[in-house]
């Protein structure tokens, strides 16, 4: 359940979850496990009107791990100073 909410982003609109999925497969391996979700976000928001739509979008890209440049990069274009944080440390960061 966790690798296929990975995927992609849920996104929220009022009550209604919706969840991209890359195939069928996927979508069947998650409906499965979907009333388990649904009972355990009901019960700890105390909102009984929630409801998770899986809609198949075998176009969408499926999120790959990123290396250590790749969440420095990341962490840069957030907040710049941290090139000022590495130098003072004397870190560095490995491809």
């Amino acid at each position: 359940m966790e690798s296929l909410l990975l995927i992609n982003d849920p996104k929220l609109d009022g009550t209604k979850i919706t969840i991209e999925l890359p195939n069928e497969g996927s979508k069947l391996d998650f409906e499965s496990e979907k009333h388990g979700l649904l009972g355990h976000l009901k019960g700890h928001l105390h909102n009984h009107e929630i409801t998770i739509d899986v809609i198949v979008n075998e176009t969408i890209e499926i999120k790959r791990n990123l290396n250590d440049q790749d969440r420095y990069n990341r962490l840069k274009e957030l907040n710049p100073a941290i090139d000022l944080l590495r130098a003072t440390f004397g870190l560095h960061v490995d491809a």
